[in-house]
């Protein structure tokens, strides 16, 4: 007998697990197979046959390689909720060329146009969706600008989506909710991004972007640890062009400072700020207080104020 391929049986096992609750009726056996090749659903300890003409879930096709089944697998984009529609619908390309690139003629192109355009006006059917639409690309638009990872992009869409249907968008602006869903996002998924430079990048104000943000996720019951000083000193020092041992002294300053209560309502900017300011100079890598702040984008005076408690805290004073 030939040995099935290895498609063949990753089916079988799949198929096989999806009839773990069927007992057999005969012998009782929980040991229930499936052949595929016979499309029947067989007990492996006494022989019973107990389903047959079962539905091939498989493809139609045969491959006997890893390159043909490639050639031959046929696959749309994955779903994403970065899309109003969670891009299924069909997408009509603003090139005017064939399946085999040839240009199309002038009746074909003005026809294509109608449909495109047509296309467009049918993928929204209410204001709803017109709604979700802008304020997901405004998401998009926002996360290209901060440079953040495809997952928060999708974290986000998803915290807007929640809040589009608990209705916390009345009374508020679609940029608001979008760029606090954004901010959200950055927070849960360990991406140091801080309300300044949100709102940078952002339409609306920083004000009503805090405002927004601790509204929704309050009514959402989102669980936001606070921010750890920590994760904002690699991308600091890369932009002030410290070294690796001022990146680890600075954190060891904001773990022995933390550990003595001085972080207790302070910003984490402004603290891993002071952190790689007083690090800059233990380390004899003097950077100025005004390099710092523009980085960190906190003012001198914070530098300077958290800078004083960390040093009298360290024991250097």
């Amino acid at each position: 007998m030939e040995r099935p391929s290895r498609q063949r049986q990753r089916s079988q096992e799949t198929e096989q697990e999806a009839d773990e609750s069927v007992d057999c009726p005969e012998c009782g056996s929980d040991n229930i197979v499936t052949d595929a090749d016979q499309g029947e659903l067989v007990c492996d300890d006494c022989g019973l046959v107990i389903d047959e003409r079962q539905i091939d879930r498989g493809p139609e096709w045969r491959a006997f390689n890893h390159s043909e089944r490639q050639s031959k697998s046929r696959v749309g984009a994955p779903i994403t909720e970065t899309m109003h529609d969670r891009g299924l619908t069909t997408t009509i390309d603003w090139k005017d060329k064939d399946a085999y690139g040839r240009s199309l003629s002038s009746e074909k192109r003005s026809q294509m146009h109608r449909l495109r355009k047509w296309q467009e006006r049918i993928r929204t059917k209410d204001a709803g969706e017109r709604n979700l639409q802008f304020a997901l690309s405004e998401i998009d638009r926002m996360a290209s600008a901060l440079g953040v990872p495809r997952s928060v992009r999708e974290v986000a869409s998803v915290i807007y989506r929640r809040a589009l249907n608990e209705d916390l968008i009345r009374g508020r602006s679609i940029e608001g909710v979008a760029t606090a869903a954004l901010y959200a996002a950055c927070r849960k998924e360990g991406i140091p991004r801080s309300l300044e430079e949100i709102s940078e990048v952002s339409r609306v104000e920083r004000k009503e972007i805090g405002r927004t943000y601790r509204y929704i996720s309050q009514e959402l019951g989102l669980e936001m640890k606070p921010v750890d000083p920590k994760k904002y000193v690699p991308r600091f020092c890369s932009e002030l062009d410290l070294t690796e041992e001022v990146q680890a002294k600075a954190n060891e300053i904001i773990e022995e400072t933390a550990e003595k209560g001085l972080l207790s309502g302070k910003s984490p900017t402004g603290y891993a700020a002071a952190a790689i300011y007083a690090a800059s100079l233990l380390c004899n890598e003097k950077k100025t207080q005004r390099e710092v702040a523009d980085v960190a984008q906190v003012t001198e005076v914070t530098i300077r104020n958290r800078y004083q408690e960390q040093i009298e805290a360290m024991g250097f004073r």
